[in-house]
């Protein structure tokens, strides 16, 4: 299980780093100055050292240009057409005295010109800047998720088995008892809890919480702990379906006071997160099961497995006909209200396989019988011969993405995240009591 993990961050790393490498850089724009430098002196290095050490014209036609500017003035004529006398290089030097100003103007000139060609030329490399800047943006912009991290048909339909009836997001919660702020074992909780939030089948996890689309369930468990083996066989009930983040936060979540006559204030604690992760509800046709992988906590602690809790878990799962009478003593509601076409479904029968459209009426029943991971994931015969992928390997892609989605949102801050409630609201994830 652990390199399935480290296989996932590392292929999201990767993919990551592909991304941007793959946006090209955007080439520097060499300085204007040296460029307007060369193309107006157009002169090569041997003409310069051409010319003797000990002409005024030269040194003094430089110290005329002032701030540096980049133009130069036109080449001398060649050595070869100088005369050496002395009143030749005082004619020489005479203009030159006389007509400093002229060359500054010109040199002012010039540089105006070169100024006013730069300019564009700087607006063009900075659009050029700014349309690669949006380019490089755009490359590496995340898939679009509206708001959350579901990524509706991002799986072909070839890659999901045709065994797995619906995924998604689980959590578990236990609240403790009545004036019970530290429970120090299971004997101090009232009850256990599940939420689900379903994902459409084609979708993929990527980055960010999940979004609060008002579909979730919340299921209690009146035996408090989970069915460890096929001797452990509990009842479930819905207790809220179709619900959203924002009302099991305001009914749910939050603990509360309450008064009574014969005992004052009486305090509900808010409930403790024991756990989150991915799940399946699975069907090999002649029964259904509820598998799960968990990601926090990242090991299963004390507390986790004082509940049933295992890092990989399964239930066979089956619904209860609401015309059939209860069995024994049982801490549950009344029955659903089922429409007629699906009570007709059961047959006269007390159980059927469980299907998710069962879970969506509120006060509906489903038994729950420990067994191992491996039988939820098993594939169907047909799908053998057909070679579609097995329930597993889904599975295991989901609890890769959410792994990474979950170190993303900094880990057990998930939960809150998701959520969309504080450690002020709902205590942290306890591995120990």
């Amino acid at each position: 299980m652990t390199g399935r993990r480290s296989s996932a961050r590392i292929a999201a790393q990767s993919s990551s780093q592909g991304s941007q490498s793959s946006s090209p850089p955007h080439p520097k724009s060499s300085p204007a100055g040296k460029k307007r430098k060369n193309d107006a002196t157009g002169s090569p290095p041997s003409a310069k050292r051409g010319k003797k050490n000990g002409e005024p014209a030269q040194k003094t036609l430089e110290e005329t240009i002032q701030n540096g500017t980049s133009e130069q003035p036109a080449p001398e004529k060649p050595d070869a057409g100088m005369k050496d006398t002395a009143e030749d290089k005082q004619e020489e030097t005479q203009p030159e005295s006389t007509n400093g100003h002229a060359t500054e103007s010109k040199a002012e000139d010039a540089k105006a010109e070169e100024e006013e060609s730069v300019e564009p030329k700087k607006e063009a490399d900075n659009e050029q800047a700014e349309t690669g800047a949006t380019e490089s943006k755009e490359e590496t912009k995340p898939v679009e998720t509206n708001g959350n991290a579901v990524e509706p048909g991002a799986r072909d339909d070839d890659d999901v088995p045709s065994t797995i009836l619906e995924k998604g997001i689980i959590y578990f919660f236990f609240r403790p008892r009545v004036n019970v702020d530290d429970p120090q074992d299971v004997n101090d909780v009232a009850r256990s809890f599940l939420v689900m939030r379903p994902i459409p089948l084609d979708a993929k996890l990527g980055d960010g919480p999940i979004g609060d689309e008002g579909n979730c369930r919340l299921l209690a468990l009146p035996k408090k702990v989970l069915p460890k083996s096929g001797k452990d066989r509990f009842i479930t009930f819905v207790e809220k379906c179709k619900t959203s983040f924002a009302e099991l936060k305001e009914t749910f979540l939050t603990g509360s006071e309450y008064q009574t006559k014969t005992q004052g204030t009486k305090h509900t604690a808010p409930v403790t997160p024991l756990a989150e992760g991915i799940y399946a509800i699975t069907s090999t046709g002649r029964e259904s099961h509820l598998a799960y992988i968990i990601n926090i906590p990242s090991e299963v602690g004390e507390v986790q497995a004082d509940f049933g809790l295992k890092q990989r878990g399964s239930f066979v799962v089956s619904v209860k006909n609401p015309e059939q009478p209860p069995t024994g003593r049982q801490n549950v509601p009344s029955g659903p209200e089922y429409p007629q076409e699906i009570v007709d479904e059961f047959r006269g029968l007390r159980w059927k396989p469980l299907e998710p459209k069962y879970l969506n009426y509120d006060h509906a029943q489903f038994l729950m019988i420990g067994e191992d991971y491996e039988k939820a994931t098993e594939q169907r015969p047909k799908d053998q011969r057909e070679d579609n992928a097995p329930p597993e390997q889904e599975l295991e892609k989901l609890e890769g993405e959410d792994e990474i989605r979950v170190k993303h949102l900094k880990g057990d801050d998930a939960i809150f995240t998701d959520l969309h409630v504080t450690a002020k609201d709902i205590p942290e994830v306890r591995t120990t009591w």
